[in-house]
């Protein structure tokens, strides 16, 4: 892989690259590039490229409009979905002042800033392993989606019923050659559901991870015709798209979270970790669940967690502990949904944890009956809280979390709660399809 200046400069004159995109991601989650021709790359290494900020959602103002990229050479790859002649190569790059400085809108850049929390604490790394789900819908005459599938597949079905088997191999090739290790790919329980599931690594390489991820699936689909989604629930009566996000602390390369005689088989870190994401959930599942959409993902019977508890083996609880332990050890959050800006997502849930080792909180006791089937009588006797039920309720657990608004930093907090009270507005406001079924002709 190229790592220097010098190998990316060769590398894009021998391989007859043309192009090189030098992405980042807005505040909402939206993979932005400032494309550049081959000529331009040594400029681009020197951090000299500059693009217009304000033309960019939630960025900055008309008046303090010129920002600059600082291409991270690690990232440096070559697109394989693109023609053999005149190559694609891109850069991922951290926006930066005029003046040298991180820009504090930069979702990286927040990220890095609870990453370097964390190794002040004596942490050296902070890994995460994610499961992104998708839907493959086919398309209409005009290149349009739709919302049909073309699929009867179940839960790892394989063969003639699963039409999307062939674009999803397709996927994990392009991946691979990407850099990518892919440990499973599977269909999932929804027909047109699937899931490719890619090996851990350290979290700012993830969030970049998950954002290639995207933009690899959305871009062989519909060159085979097929539309792409991580819309977390695109039809109503059938399971919803999840982020499950498994998290692991290390210091001295081992993982903190394992201690053999600690019960369970986790450290007394690792509960205050568990600890720390129950009492934060709430304040950011604006940001792990971001849409309108997200909420209707999350409500009992479908597999998605809607409820506040832990458990070693209960798939019904909001945490799930994985049976693997030691340097496997890792703690599974299931409520972030893959609409979500990856960047902010992995930061809110470090900043909870840390929070939680910090202060040494305890959790609550472990819940290993079926929250479901439980009524609500039952979860309140057992102290089970739920996730917000709205957007609109989401948006004000974050106004009232200072510990989240703190970690996305005054800027992204800012432009974030007022972008996503917009959205909460025009769907308020908007008449839908159910209300007029459901009125027009009784009324």
């Amino acid at each position: 892989m190229a790592h220097t200046k010098e190998d990316i400069i060769r590398r894009v004159k021998e391989e007859d690259i043309e192009f090189v995109r030098l992405q980042f991601t807005d505040i909402f989650g939206q993979l932005k590039n400032v494309a550049i021709t081959a000529s331009q790359i040594e400029k681009a290494v020197d951090n000299k490229i500059m693009f217009d900020g304000s033309s960019i959602e939630g960025f900055v103002r008309i008046d303090e409009s010129d920002q600059y990229l600082y291409p991270d050479l690690k990232s440096f790859r070559v697109f394989p979905w693109r023609p053999s002649h005149g190559k694609v190569a891109r850069l991922i790059c951290d926006v930066h002042n005029p003046d040298g400085s991180p820009f504090m809108g930069d979702p990286r850049y927040v990220l890095k800033r609870v990453i370097q929390k964390a190794r002040d604490m004596g942490f050296d790394a902070f890994n995460v392993g994610l499961e992104a789900e998708f839907f493959l819908f086919q398309t209409d005459d005009e290149g349009k989606p739709t919302t049909k599938t073309n699929d009867e597949a179940g839960y790892f079905d394989l063969g003639p019923l699963d039409h999307g088997e062939g674009t999803r191999r397709e996927i994990c090739l392009a991946l691979e050659q990407m850099g990518f290790e892919i440990e499973a790919s599977h269909h999932e329980v929804a027909e047109g559901q699937h899931e490719i599931d890619f090996k851990y690594e350290e979290a700012l390489h993830t969030a970049d991870n998950i954002m290639t991820f995207k933009l690899a699936v959305k871009t062989l689909a519909q060159k085979n015709g097929l539309h792409a989604t991580f819309m977390p629930k695109p039809i109503f009566g059938i399971n919803g798209s999840g982020m499950h996000t498994n998290m692991s602390l290390f210091r001295d390369g081992k993982n903190v979270f394992y201690d053999p005689n600690g019960e369970k088989g986790l450290s007394k870190d690792a509960y205050s970790f568990i600890a720390g994401l129950l009492a934060h959930v709430k304040g950011f599942a604006a940001v792990t669940n971001p849409l309108v959409n997200s909420y209707k993902r999350l409500v009992p019977g479908y597999e998605a967690p809607c409820y506040l508890a832990w458990s070693a083996s209960n798939r019904s609880a909001l945490i799930r502990i994985p049976a693997a332990r030691g340097q496997s050890t890792r703690v599974e959050l299931r409520s972030p949904d893959p609409s979500c800006n990856p960047y902010l997502a992995l930061a809110v849930c470090l900043a909870a944890g840390l929070d939680g080792i910090e202060k040494g909180m305890v959790p609550p006791a472990e819940i290993t009956e079926n929250i479901f089937a439980m009524d609500q009588a039952t979860r309140q006797a057992h102290g089970i809280d739920s996730l917000p039920g709205s957007l609109e309720e989401a948006i004000k657990a974050l106004e009232a979390d200072q510990l989240i608004l703190d970690t996305l930093g005054d800027h992204v907090a800012t432009n974030f709660i007022e972008g996503k009270k917009k959205e909460w507005d025009e769907y308020r406001t908007r008449v839908s399809s159910w209300e007029r079924e459901k009125y027009i002709i009784n009324y």
